[in-house]
């Protein structure tokens, strides 16, 4: 018999998992990751772990498994919250639920269900695994969305490895979120209406600014409003001369200067806002709501402008340098001066984008046919064929 350990959450994906597993024969081990012991900054009844945690255990004993909790609270520290404030500090935007996959469920835990002798580790993640069997007979495995496109959480697993997936299963990505709640109801689960969690993977709903604050300190700066009509690098487009020249050129950040605009308020930290933020501004009197256009962490200016449809709020090319380029699928991997027609999303639950792959030397481009709004830098943009999830890589 084939031994399971899955990450048991206390929500009803896991639970629903873990049920769906034993069904099908597999001997299941439940396993409960505290990866968070600082309260002071969740709010309050968003996702507390010791419920989550009591949640988890009362499900494995009605399934008849197995179940330990596992303290990883200080990888997650060093691995996910010490980069989250690093990047922040830098004026990028992370995505800690990406990270936390990649370094936490995908890489810690798995080796802690090795050492307990599993064969797989399982998770609750709406998406599903592709088996291709190749002329040697050795087997390629594909990233592929999850049968329920409004609960598709691929995106959040864009840095799995082919290693990695080698020893993953996703027991509810044929199902749809409704299914599953009624599976749970049928077995009488103490987390079948239980709602989903939100905010931090594992951490729960934030208040981001009072996280951010315990190591990055207030200071004040200016908010600049900078008008629709002042517009960067596109009056007059130039005559390109190869087409890395023309994906430069709209790959380029816009460099705003206080001259561009007026000032319209202050802010505690241009490294707690994010572009395309609106929320937390507390800039009134503006016909339209204000969004962060661009963020200046080095003069601590945030950069603002009317509406979301402001200019300088779009952008139609990305770049991805060499070290954050990740392939799901590493035999499809491109070579310098290949490109690849692609679908692309840039955050999570955006619709899938028509866009181009271009591999240059030091990295990657991808050219979307329409420009996006708010593409921001350490986010992850993932590309597809089809339903399946290629590759990913953090934007520069």
């Amino acid at each position: 018999m084939k031994k399971v350990v899955i990450g048991l959450s206390g929500g009803v994906d896991s639970s629903v998992a873990a049920y769906l597993l034993k069904e099908q024969g597999y001997e299941v081990i439940g396993l409960f990751m505290k990866n968070w012991h600082d309260d002071t900054v969740t709010i309050s009844e968003e996702c507390p772990w010791l419920e989550d945690s009591n949640d988890a255990l009362i499900v494995a004993e009605k399934l008849g498994i197995p179940f330990q909790t596992v303290d990883l609270s200080a990888e997650y520290k060093e691995r996910i919250v010490d980069y989250m404030f690093r990047e922040y500090e830098m004026g990028r935007t992370p995505n800690p639920d990406v990270l936390c996959n990649r370094e936490i469920k995908f890489d810690v835990f798995l080796k802690i269900a090795l050492q307990l002798g599993a064969d797989y580790v399982a998770t609750g993640h709406y998406c599903r695994k592709g088996t291709l069997i190749n002329s040697d007979g050795s087997e390629t495995y594909q990233l592929l969305a999850g049968k329920d496109k409004n609960k598709d959480q691929s995106y959040f697993l864009c840095q799995l490895s082919q290693e990695q997936l080698s020893k993953t299963l996703f027991p509810i990505g044929e199902l749809t979120k409704p299914e599953v709640r009624q599976i749970a109801s049928k077995m009488n689960l103490i987390t079948a209406d239980k709602k989903d969690s939100q905010g931090l993977c594992f951490i729960g709903k934030v208040r981001l600014p009072e996280f951010l604050q315990q190591q990055l300190k207030p200071k004040t700066g200016k908010i600049i409003e900078v008008s629709s009509t002042v517009t960067k690098y596109e009056l007059s487009i130039p005559n390109f001369d190869d087409k890395v020249s023309e994906l430069e050129y709209f790959a380029r950040k816009p460099q705003y200067s206080v001259e561009d605009g007026k000032i319209v308020g202050e802010h505690q930290g241009a490294h707690y806002f994010t572009k395309g933020q609106r929320k937390g501004l507390n800039v009134g009197g503006t016909k339209e709501p204000l969004f962060v256009i661009e963020t200046d962490v080095e003069q601590n200016i945030i950069y603002t402008g009317q509406g979301k449809s402001h200019p300088g709020l779009y952008r139609r090319t990305l770049f991805v340098h060499d070290s954050e380029i990740h392939w799901v699928r590493s035999d499809l991997r491109l070579k310098t001066d290949e490109n690849l027609k692609v679908k692309a999303r840039i955050r999570y639950r955006q619709e899938l984008q028509n866009a181009t792959l271009y591999k240059t030397d030091g990295g990657l481009y991808v050219d979307f046919e329409e420009k996006q709004s708010a593409i921001t830098e350490g986010q992850f943009v993932a590309w597809y064929m089809d339903d399946e999830l290629l590759g990913s890589g953090v934007i520069s």
